[in-house]
């Protein structure tokens, strides 16, 4: 079965803006349909148009946003909380493991496996579950992952 997928955020009333994948879904994501084995090889990216939407009052290059300093929150607790507090989101990087690619809920501890790399996510908050502190954290990885794409 052939099928025209458009890029993420797209739907039908967006044409002329969203460019079309013309290749099958494949693999297997939780509570969806196995389409079989995805292609070995690659395909080309659409190339981006640069606007957004038709009739939308800006130009495109002067519609992007910079930002204009980087900086560092240190490490601490507190620090962070009172950066997403102030400010929002902070991003934050950490040792991953084995098990990191299995966690579906609740709070992640790591408990088995060997070490796999670095990886980013952003902080977007902080609580308590029975004594326990948190960060509540969204991934990059898809809604299929943890808490739809979050822990």
């Amino acid at each position: 079965m052939e099928v025209t997928l458009l890029e993420p955020g797209c739907g039908p009333e967006m044409t002329g803006v969203c460019k079309p994948y013309t290749f099958h879904p494949c693999g297997y994501h939780k509570n969806q349909t196995y389409y079989g084995e995805c292609p070995k090889h690659t395909y080309q990216t659409p190339a981006c148009k640069k606007y957004c939407q038709y009739g939308y009052g800006k130009r495109y290059d002067s519609d992007k946003i910079y930002a204009t300093a980087v900086y560092r929150v240190s490490s601490d607790e507190a620090a962070i909380r009172a950066e997403i507090f102030a400010r929002g989101p902070v991003q934050a990087s950490f040792a991953t493991y084995e098990d990191f690619a299995h966690y579906k809920s609740g709070i992640y501890i790591h408990t088995a496996g060997k070490r796999r790399g670095g990886h980013a996510v952003k902080i977007i908050g902080w609580g308590v579950e029975n004594g326990t502190k948190y960060w509540t954290v969204a991934n990059s990885w898809n809604t299929d992952w943890g808490e739809d794409g979050g822990m």
